[in-house]
Parts: C-alpha cells; sequence; structure tokens
C-alpha cells in the first residue's frame, strides 16, 4: 500500500460511527471527571472562611472548560494553596507551607503536556502521567479538606461543652 492508500483507509477507519461515538463517550468522561474533582475543590473551599478564600468555590468550575483549563488547572493551584495557608493559618493549624501546591502545579503541567502534539508512545505516556498526577492531587484536596471537617467538629464538640458548663 502506498501513502495515499494508507490515508483513505484510515480516514475511512476514524469516519466509523462506532469511532466517532467512542471518542465522544471519552471526551464526556473527561469532563465529567473533570466536574468532580472541581466539586471537591469547591467543597473544600466552602470550609474556607469568606475572607480566607483567594478564589470563590464555583470558580474552580473553569478547570473543566477545554482548552481555558490549561491555563485555570495553574490558578486554581496557586489560588486554592492561598485560600488554605490563609485558613489553617487562622485556625492555628500546622500544616505543609504549600498544601496542595506542588501536586496541583505538577498536575497543571502534565496536562499542559498532554496537549501538546507529541509521538504517539511519548502522548500515551503523558495521559497516564495526567491521571495519575490528577488522582494524586484529588487525593491531597480530599486529606486537607478532611482535616478542615475534623477542625469544625472540633470546634463545634468545644462550643457545646463551653455552652454545658455555662
Amino acid at each position: 500500500m502506498d501513502q495515499v492508500e494508507l490515508q483513505e483507509q484510515l480516514l475511512k477507519e476514524i469516519s466509523k460511527p462506532e469511532f466517532i461515538y467512542t471518542v465522544i463517550a471519552i471526551y464526556i468522561i473527561r469532563i465529567v471527571i473533570w466536574l468532580f474533582l472541581a466539586n471537591t475543590m469547591r467543597k473544600t473551599l466552602l470550609l474556607v472562611s469568606e475572607e480566607n478564600q483567594c478564589i470563590k468555590p464555583n470558580q474552580v468550575f473553569g478547570i473543566a472548560i477545554p482548552l481555558f483549563n490549561i491555563y485555570w488547572n495553574f490558578e486554581v493551584a496557586r489560588r486554592l494553596r492561598d485560600s488554605l495557608i490563609n485558613e489553617f493559618f487562622d485556625r492555628k493549624i500546622a500544616v505543609d507551607e504549600s498544601p496542595t501546591f506542588k501536586k496541583g502545579s505538577l498536575y497543571g503541567w502534565i496536562y499542559l503536556a498532554t496537549n501538546i502534539p507529541l509521538p504517539p508512545f511519548i502522548s500515551v505516556v503523558a495521559i497516564i502521567f495526567h491521571f495519575v498526577t490528577m488522582i494524586n492531587y484529588w487525593v491531597d484536596i480530599k486529606n486537607y479538606k478532611r482535616i478542615l471537617e475534623q477542625h469544625n467538629t472540633f470546634r463545634d464538640q468545644e462550643e457545646l461543652e463551653n455552652k454545658h458548663e455555662d
């Protein structure tokens, strides 16, 4: 087969409805995953007092907008870090100096790499790293969310005990 025949055959294959439906399904699943990640970030930011928020909770949903999220991932990582630093400082809770930022930045850079046209093998490796870093970042955010929730529970119990003493 010559080059032209191979291109025609490839074009026929990717024009098949099964291929198109698969690509659309993968794309929709990817956006849904981003929405779940954004919702975790939103719930975390809702636990942060308003004066400590460097980003409004609903603004994190920008990470689910294709192409825009290449930039927005870095902004969310920075602003989420700053919000958590402010909140933990006010609550006098000792945590890392840059909560979620290292993993969030790594996720942003690897996601950026997945959007650069690269040889197929490198693209596949970048996509795998993208999902691994996303899960790692997600778990990190969830851990800090748990710390805030536990501190809220502790404060609520302390307030109840103080009321009972009065």
